[in-house]
């Protein structure tokens, strides 16, 4: 028993090592990326709600990347809508989850934290309406749409310089 403990820890300690080694490159490209504060990681770093971590997944998983549209980004993400038609029959399934998986559990892990640390932006105020109106239910169903949205909007402020209305940015 006290061989196999002592084989967890030495598990445990190469994994932390490891985080560490991790860590510390992204933390050498946030450095590189700050002597230039136009690029889309520096300009997302001085959002409030947006640290180090949501910065480099957000530059290195998909704001890299040319988007001629809004709807290429959503796409790119897995967070555009699949609608089903046939006849007569128009139906919404919902997200397709086609694209990139680490970005949009990233953006809905987002969504929630921008609730948290924007509330007085207009994408919190339209997810706390959508989500009164609809009597405090789809809660889940709407954080899925606020990421779609905050993704959108993250792209046009990361690429175009367009602020988002309300968002508060980190003070010095």
């Amino acid at each position: 028993m006290k061989a196999q403990i002592g084989r967890e820890l030495d598990r445990l300690e190469l994994l932390l090592g490891q985080i560490k080694a991790v860590e510390a490159e992204r933390d050498a490209l946030l450095a590189a990326t700050a002597v230039d504060a136009s690029t889309p990681a520096a300009m997302l770093l001085k959002l409030k709600g947006i640290g180090p971590e949501f910065a480099t997944i957000l530059h290195a998983e998909g704001l890299f990347r040319h988007f001629n549209n809004r709807r290429q980004v959503a796409a790119y993400a897995g967070l555009a809508p699949s609608p089903w038609k046939s006849g007569t029959i128009d139906h919404e399934q919902g997200v397709s989850k086609a694209g990139n998986p680490r970005l949009r559990t990233t953006m809905v892990e987002l969504a929630w934290l921008w609730l948290r640390h924007q509330p007085a932006s207009g994408l919190a105020r339209w997810f706390s309406e959508r989500v009164a109106r609809n009597g405090g239910r789809l809660k889940k169903a709407m954080i899925v749409a606020l990421a779609r949205k905050l993704l959108v909007a993250l792209w046009k402020y990361a690429t175009a310089g367009v602020i988002i209305e309300g968002a508060l940015m980190k003070t010095a």
